[in-house]
C-alpha cells in the first residue's frame, strides 16, 4: 500500500551521499533528482524512499515517533547495512541483533539529519 517514504533534509548533498550508499544495498539508484528532492528505488519496484528539502521553506525536523523500516532478507543484509548506515554518518540507535523471541532481527540508526530508520528481517531462531 505505501508507495515511497519522504524525510526532510536540511543538506541534499550529504542526505544524497548517504541514501546513496544505503540504497546500493538494495539494487537501486537515484530514480528522480531535482534541485529539491531525490528518490531512490525502481519504476514499478517496491516502494523507494526521497529526501527532500520542505516545500514551506522552512528548516526539516524529525517527528518524534516516525521511523521508516527497510526490510531485508537476511541478518548479513541487516549488519552490513548499518555498518554502511554509521560509515556515512548515522548515529546508532540500537546494533543489529535479534528484538524479542520471534524472529524479528533488527537494526536501528539516525541518518545525518536525525531521521530514525531501521533495517530489519524476519529469521528462524536458528539463522539469529
Amino acid at each position: 500500500m505505501i508507495g515511497y517514504v519522504t524525510v526532510g533534509t536540511n543538506d541534499l548533498p550529504r542526505a544524497a551521499a548517504f541514501y546513496d550508499a544505503i540504497a546500493a544495498h538494495f539494487g537501486v539508484g537515484r530514480m528522480m533528482d531535482t534541485e529539491s528532492f531525490i528518490a531512490w528505488g525502481s519504476w514499478g519496484g517496491a516502494p523507494g524512499i526521497a529526501a527532500t528539502k520542505p516545500f514551506d521553506g522552512q528548516p526539516a525536523s524529525v517527528g518524534n515517533g516516525v521511523m521508516v523500516a527497510l526490510q531485508v532478507e537476511s541478518p548479513d543484509k541487516v549488519d552490513a547495512i548499518h555498518a554502511t548506515a554509521i560509515a556515512h554518518g548515522a548515529a546508532d540507535e540500537g546494533a543489529p541483533g535479534p528484538r524479542g523471541d520471534d524472529g524479528f532481527y533488527a537494526a536501528y540508526f539516525r541518518d545525518p539529519d536525525g531521521n530514525k530508520l531501521n533495517a530489519f528481517c524476519m529469521v528462524t531462531p536458528a539463522e539469529s
